[in-house]
């Protein structure tokens, strides 16, 4: 006995319950993870915001400080940016429970490259942090309180410092993903790694322009992300080689499974010219299974199956060019027809 069409199927809403649990208890371990950081964190939240203002702070006239032009600030602002490290520093954590969640729907191919990756994007992301924070954001305050007038204390308030500040580090941290970006599109046959090099000079405008948008207006900054970017490329370029067999068997692995999918759909015969007489003997053979209701009631139906003989004239095969000019010529030929018709109906209204 089988349910009837219009009642739910329970096998696939458990499925569906079973995904939505997993991803709900994923997402509580993440939130735990930066929880118990961000309260490890917080004793340290005031030594926290020294250690990241002291890049501006070292740069200042001598006797000025950070102000702090909201009530509020002095308390929430230190608080703010403790919260921001502990989900820095718990993003390996996220990442690796966001992978447990993704990872059961990818081929074994898939996997073998993106795990390197994934920990390779993490690596890379703390690098430019560390590289905005070491090398960049000294060298723009160094520059910039040069260029205030005489009649100007420079006095930054500490909540806009801290949006400067994690603008620059999520800069730098993206910027840095450009070897992973590089490898994901030659791994994924979006393009080939001798298009990406006779497209770099693409690249190089597309590193300047993607600066000018997240760096400060000032050239130095750009100048700063736009050429550790194009490097990364290159180094990407360079990286792709060390998967090149991943590479080459997902490119395998995914020609087979589109010709699997494409066969599905189209099944050619194996000889087009003995394809009259596989198709008679298919057709003798072909038969077809009737489904007939017996009984039913307001929950179960019950169905008796009763094969028949196809009445099929021939096996689906596809047509030549000649057999497709002719069901074209004669589509035109219907369209033709209707269409005088019409113009014939029109004008016996208008009469």
């Amino acid at each position: 006995m089988t349910k009837k069409a219009n009642m739910p199927a329970e096998g696939e809403e458990l499925g569906f319950l079973q995904h939505l649990i997993e991803l709900r208890d994923r997402l509580l371990r993440m939130v735990m993870a930066i929880g118990i950081v961000f309260l490890i964190l917080m004793p340290f939240a005031q030594d926290l915001y020294n250690l990241l203002s002291d890049p501006l702070v070292r740069h200042l006239p001598e006797g000025q400080k950070l102000i702090a032009v909201s009530v509020a600030s002095p308390f929430f602002i230190p608080y703010k940016l403790a919260l921001m490290v502990a989900f820095v520093l718990a993003l390996p954590y996220v990442l690796y429970q966001l992978w447990g969640f993704v990872a059961p729907g990818l081929y074994q191919h898939e996997k073998k490259i993106v795990t390197p990756l994934l920990l390779s994007s993490v690596i890379l992301f703390y690098l430019g942090m560390a590289f905005a924070y070491f090398f960049v954001l000294p060298m723009i305050f160094g520059i910039l309180p040069g260029f205030a007038p005489e009649n100007v204390n420079v006095s930054p308030d500490i909540a806009e410092y801290l949006d400067f500040v994690m603008m620059m580090f999520m800069a730098f941290g993206i910027g840095f993903e450009m070897p992973v970006a590089t490898i994901l599109l030659i791994s994924t046959g979006i393009a080939s790694r001798e298009t990406l090099k006779k497209s770099r000079p693409y690249v190089i405008v597309v590193a300047f322009i993607f600066g000018m948008l997240l760096t400060p207006p000032d050239v130095l900054s750009q100048v700063m992300l736009a050429v550790p970017m194009w490097l990364l490329f290159e180094i990407g370029l360079l990286a792709s080689h060390l998967f090149d067999k991943n590479i080459e068997q997902a490119s395998a692995e995914r020609e087979a499974r589109e010709k699997l999918e494409y066969q599905g759909e189209i099944k050619p015969p194996a000889n087009p010219e003995t394809s009259s007489a596989g198709a008679a003997t298919g057709v003798a053979a072909a038969a077809t299974v009737v489904t007939a209701t017996a009984w039913e009631d307001d929950t179960h139906i019950f169905e008796e199956t009763v094969e028949t003989q196809s009445t099929d004239d021939e096996e689906f095969r596809p047509l030549t060019d000649e057999e497709m000019e002719a069901e074209l010529a004669k589509l035109d030929e219907e369209f033709k027809r209707m269409e005088q018709r019409f113009h014939k109906e029109d004008q016996s209204k208008e009469g």
